[in-house]
């Protein structure tokens, strides 16, 4: 049994996480966000603080749960490892395959690219502040986290509560979806036992709108309709190859948890 802390364990990820290392045997310190930790052994440490959906209309507390306190932690505890939650948003969009030595680009002018310049500020602080660091760049996390405001919950509740789904993207939009349950094995197997400093947590496949609204229609029996000049919105495929060779490559299917996740919605109104 070891030591584990969870940094945000308020959150859908964290929450679940310290769920998860308790269940298999460890001892779990959740504290709160802004407790003194200067000091103190937290073991073996998983950071997932930060913000999502809002962080445009809070840029100086997405700088502080990104990098300030990441930064205050690193400093002044002490930890056996540490891995930092990241994104596959740093990849930014288009075609390709997206790997973990990719070079990273950003305009500081564009207020959307504030996310991604704070995780990657993050993620150097974390690589330059120990060797026992690690990043894992999480692609988009489902599961039954109906309190976020998120492409995935914001639709599912549309089509349960309004009996129609009104898309802003066009149906080929795609990005890379994985399930909470497998999140948090690869996490918690990237902490105790990764070998590389950064990896890619995902699925390794894309999943259009186009097949989600589909699969929510099914499973709801609602309308589906796209609004008129909608963009396409494409992210590259996430390469899981390193994480697969170290822990395995079997994920869920996001297509397949649809109608598991609009009953959850349905349940939990």
């Amino acid at each position: 049994m070891a030591l584990v802390t969870i940094l945000g364990s308020s959150g859908f990820i964290g929450g679940h996480l310290a769920g998860k290392a308790r269940a298999m045997g460890h001892e779990c310190f959740c504290p709160a966000r802004d407790e003194d930790l200067a000091g103190k052994d937290l073991g073996h440490v998983v950071y997932s603080i930060g913000l999502t959906a809002d962080f445009r209309q809070r840029p100086f507390d997405t700088v502080q749960a990104h990098v300030c306190r990441l930064a205050e932690i690193l400093a002044q505890a002490r930890f056996e490892s540490f891995v930092y939650l990241s994104s596959t948003r740093l990849y930014g969009s288009g075609a390709g395959e997206a790997k973990e030595e990719d070079a990273l680009t950003a305009r500081p002018s564009d207020p959307s690219d504030l996310y991604n310049l704070s995780k990657a500020m993050g993620e150097s602080l974390c690589l330059r502040a120990s060797e026992k660091t690690k990043v894992a760049r999480l692609s988009n996390v489902y599961g039954p986290d109906f309190g976020s405001r998120n492409f995935l919950t914001d639709i599912i509740a549309s089509a349960v509560d309004n009996n129609e789904i009104v898309l802003r993207s066009a149906l080929d939009s795609a990005k890379d979806y994985i399930s909470i349950d497998d999140a948090t094995d690869l996490l918690l197997a990237m902490l105790f036992n990764g070998k590389e400093r950064i990896y890619n947590a995902a699925s390794g496949k894309n999943v259009s709108h186009g097949e989600i609204v589909r699969a929510i229609a099914d499973a709801a029996g609602c309308r589906v309709e796209v609004a008129p000049d909608s963009p396409v919105i494409r992210f590259p495929r996430i390469s899981t190859e390193r994480a697969d060779q170290e822990f395995g490559g079997a994920r869920k299917s996001l297509l397949e948890d649809i109608p598991a996740l609009v009953k959850a919605y349905q349940t939990a109104k």
